[in-house]
């Protein structure tokens, strides 16, 4: 068993797989939630405050995750972990880098976020350290390529995606069911299209229907048990929600 202190935590760096050091001497950005335990004078202030509207308005250019945020500040070690996911660093250099939002736990004070143009996502700009979490180890790949949309953390120095749908998949009733939901149920439905040169950060992801609603969960549970007329019963019903929302 290792014991850690103040002399002996790493520096920005791992301290295993799912938590990560901060060596804090100015101000960051961490997801609110995300600080496990912390060394020495740090404070943490809410985005948007009077102390730090000045740094809310350079550093955030997202209103719709800003609360999502807090500021800490003050000199010491911040320990950062987010439910057992891995946890990396990435060191921009006059860069851009996208990100899944939900995985964005902390940068520095000089990077800039942004709202992507993709739903769903922020994308950094600046130089600085971007960290984030994934589900399992993350894996970089060259464009062009096609990625399954729950597997795509993010990407860096290429044009935003777009998606590409398969449609003989999406006839089938699940899918209508997830395009009335917007819940989209595996990558050989949809996939986000990557073109042009750049990097894209791939993680080992799986389905996860965690944040979805209530509903969509006890719908999703109950498939196995449907039969044949059920099905189709379901998938005409979907249809016709669909019509009646567009």
């Amino acid at each position: 068993m290792t014991f850690y202190n103040q002399d002996t935590l790493p520096k920005n760096d791992n301290l295993n797989r799912f938590a990560y050091v901060i060596e804090v001497s100015d101000q960051m950005l961490i997801r609110k939630g995300k600080m496990i335990a912390f060394y020495g004078g740090l404070s943490f202030e809410a985005m948007g405050s009077s102390v730090v509207d000045m740094l809310a308005r350079h550093a955030f250019n997202a209103p719709k995750y800003i609360h999502n945020f807090v500021v800490v500040q003050g000199r010491g070690q911040l320990i950062l972990g987010d439910n057992g996911n891995d946890i990396a660093c990435y060191d921009l250099d006059a860069a851009n880098m996208t990100i899944r939002a939900k995985n964005l736990l902390a940068f520095s004070k000089d990077v800039i976020c942004q709202e992507s143009t993709l739903p769903g996502f922020l994308t950094m700009i600046g130089t600085g350290k971007v960290i984030c979490s994934s589900n399992g180890p993350v894996h970089f790949l060259e464009l062009p390529c096609r990625v399954d949309e729950q597997a795509v953390l993010g990407w860096a120095d290429c044009p935003s995606p777009s998606y590409r749908y398969d449609y003989e998949h999406v006839k089938g009733f699940i899918s209508a069911v997830g395009a009335v939901t917007g819940f989209t149920l595996s990558g050989e439905e949809k996939q986000v299209d990557f073109t042009g040169a750049g990097t894209v950060l791939v993680q080992s992801s799986e389905l996860d229907v965690a944040g979805d609603s209530s509903a969509l969960l006890s719908l999703l549970q109950q498939l196995p048990f449907l039969g044949k007329d059920d099905l189709s019963k379901l998938s005409l019903s979907a249809q016709q929600q669909m019509q009646t929302r567009r």
